[in-house]
């Protein structure tokens, strides 16, 4: 019996010590070097074969708190494309107390004949980029690297910054065979633990260990998970962050000997009470002086109060320029801002709030995490890093402005604020949730004259209005192009059309909608066999690929705003033909009034005549619903793709 026990007790052990060389760093085998493709994704370019990270809380040389995070990594890489995985950059913050970072143990495996060569990293290889003012990038670029070869580095990360702990990542952009995390929290403090994503992380139960050299226990506590499946883009994510498998850790107290408890923000009251009470925001709102007799003549007189809110927000927006820095705090404050006719979004917005307020309108800053800073799902001061100007109503509605944007209207903000919920403070330091999703449709209507010739040709004008949205899209990103480029890119996105005689219309009357007019041709539309002439009606704006392709989807759709696309085409046949078969009409609905598709078509003796309506009536469709979505897709690109066929009298 006692042999057997023992026998147990060795094999365990064993196995224990075989798992832990598996995943340390210089343990590189020659099956490793010589493994052509990896065995649970034969398409990846590079794989993580295992990962590991270590966190915990020190002292430094001056006997102040700093958190350590320990990082090694292991990359196969399998092809030239992968190469860019060779590469790692690691952005600190630069801006205030010092943050020590460095890598380590970083060298190449390559197989040469049977023998296994090792090329180290040298001091070339690594190098510091400044991005700002307050962050910079750690890079490295690792020697010797070829289809085949393995790398190994690590890096160490020591910060003064406790609120927030460095976030940690299950998921990348490759498969990984092996994520692990470790993180040991002294005694003194209590941190808030956010698991995000939709894997199924293990949590190993939390043990209390004893620091070692230190005089305090730690709450240790491990994650890991194997064979995680490469997360790749797919069309309309918002920010594929947002559905990565992460950790964050937020703090929430601390409890020193002969301090007491000290709380943090734990809660989203908690948390607008402290941003609110912040010198650099609530006390902002505070300042008039500057602006009020600017703002004075604007206002005197008008009672309306949609008035004062367009009067003040196209003044604001005319008089500032945005310096492209988000931030939820004021940075040279509004009163500089305003004087220089410069600020960042804190500065713009706050003073916005500010004059709003003047006015005697209810207005408040309305917190909102940008599309590239995620979703702002746990109470946190950094679930958040912007802030707009929103006006209360009297049916529990809001108007949302963002002065940011020259080209934005009241409740059409810049696409980067389109990101779920915002959260309003209000001047009680209560607050409450706003959504900012945009609640109707935005129009695009498009009128098409054009005729066909014997040959195919097609030739016609074109008239193209944007409404709300898609005026602002237009605004911001087409008429920020030269016309030249612009209209490059329209031939290559329209494949074969050229276009002559562009003009638009309202490019700065925000008021109006965008018009663009212009004329085209196109050979490429029409194909002629035999004595028939076969075209779709819906000519270069038939769409031919279906962006939903996965068979499953774990992430929302994201369309940014809800959205209305109405065609209308009026095509004159070639002289001589006549319709011999056209597609019939059809109306396809999705579910949950999420959308539609209309198609309408009619002939007369010469001309065919189509009318389209695409509805999409949600910004943001949930994962339930993509087999409906993939669906409703694939019918309407069978029937945008469906030919008129003419033949010779």
């Amino acid at each position: 019996m006692k042999k057997n026990i023992f026998t147990i007790c060795f094999v365990l052990f064993a196995l224990n010590l075989f798992a832990q060389k598996k995943y340390e760093l210089g343990k590189v085998t020659v099956e490793e070097l010589k493994e052509k493709v990896h065995p649970k994704d034969t398409s990846a370019v590079a794989a993580i074969l295992f990962k590991k990270g270590n966190t915990y809380l020190d002292y430094d040389m001056d006997g102040n708190w700093v958190a350590v995070t320990e990082v090694a990594t292991k990359i196969k890489i399998y092809k030239k494309e992968g190469y860019e995985f060779a590469n790692e950059q690691i952005p600190y913050y630069t801006g205030g107390k010092q943050i020590k970072l460095f890598f380590d143990d970083a060298v190449t495996y390559n197989l040469v004949g049977d023998k296994v060569e090792k090329t180290k990293l040298k001091s070339d290889g690594e190098f510091t980029e400044k991005v700002n003012e307050i962050y910079s990038l750690k890079k490295i670029t690792m020697p010797n690297v070829k289809e085949g070869s393995v790398i190994e580095y690590k890096y160490t990360m020591r910060t003064p910054y406790l609120t927030s702990l460095n976030d940690w990542y299950f998921q990348y952009p490759i498969p990984a065979d092996y994520v692990e995390y470790r993180i040991a929290i002294p005694q003194y403090f209590n941190y808030s633990v956010f698991m995000k994503g939709y894997l199924k992380v293990n949590k190993k139960p939390s043990v209390v260990a004893s620091a070692a050299a230190q005089k305090f226990n730690e709450l240790v506590t491990v994650y890991n998970i194997e064979n995680v499946k490469a997360l790749k883009e797919e069309s309309y994510v918002n920010n594929i962050d947002n559905y990565r498998s992460m950790l964050q850790f937020e703090l929430a107290s601390t409890d020193f000997p002969n301090q007491g408890l000290k709380n943090y923000a734990a809660d989203w009251a908690s948390v607008t009470k402290n941003i609110y009470e912040h010198k650099d925001f609530g006390d902002e709102l505070n300042y008039k002086s500057y602006f009020e007799k600017d703002i004075e003549p604007i206002i005197k007189g008008v009672t309306s109060r949609e008035e004062k809110i367009k009067l003040i927000f196209d003044y604001v927006k005319t008089r500032m320029n945005w310096n492209e820095k988000n931030s939820y705090y004021c940075n040279v404050g509004v009163k500089k801002a305003y004087a220089e006719k410069v600020g960042n979004v804190a500065e713009i917005n706050l003073m916005l709030v500010a004059m709003l307020r003047y006015a005697e309108l209810k207005a408040n800053p309305v917190l909102i995490s940008t599309r590239s800073n995620g979703i702002a799902v746990y109470p946190a001061p950094s679930a958040y890093n912007y802030v707009i100007a929103g006006v209360e109503l009297d049916n529990n509605q809001q108007i949302l402005l963002d002065a940011t944007s020259k080209n934005a209207l009241p409740n059409i903000l810049p696409f980067r604020a389109l990101n779920w919920l915002g959260r309003m403070i209000r001047n009680d330091k209560t607050s409450i949730e706003v959504d900012l999703a945009p609640k109707s449709n935005s129009k695009e209507v498009v009128n098409v004259i054009a005729a066909i010739d014997e040959e195919g040709k097609v030739e016609g004008k074109i008239r193209a209005q944007y409404f709300d949205y898609n005026a602002y899209g237009f605004r911001e990103i087409h008429l920020k192009t030269s016309k030249d480029k612009y209209l490059e890119e329209m031939e290559k996105r329209y494949g074969g059309v050229e276009v002559g005689e562009y003009t638009t219309t309202n490019d700065n009357d925000l008021s109006k909608p965008i018009i663009e007019t212009f004329s085209f041709v196109n050979n490429n539309l029409a194909d002629r066999i035999g004595n028939k002439i076969y075209f779709s009606p819906m000519l270069h704006y038939a769409r031919h690929e279906n962006p939903f392709k996965d068979e499953v989807r774990e992430f929302p759709v994201d369309f940014m705003f809800p959205y209305q696309d109405k065609y209308s085409y009026t095509i004159t046949i070639p002289k001589g033909y006549e319709v011999e078969s056209m597609p019939e009409p059809i109306a396809i609905y999705m579910e949950s009034n999420i959308g539609s598709f209309k198609y309408n078509i009619i002939k007369t003796a010469n001309q065919v005549q189509v009318t389209t309506i695409l509805d999409m009536n949600y910004s943001n469709i949930p994962p339930d619903y993509y087999h409906t979505l993939r669906d409703f897709y694939k019918k309407m690109l069978e029937k945008q793709n469906e030919k008129v066929v003419l033949k010779k009298v």
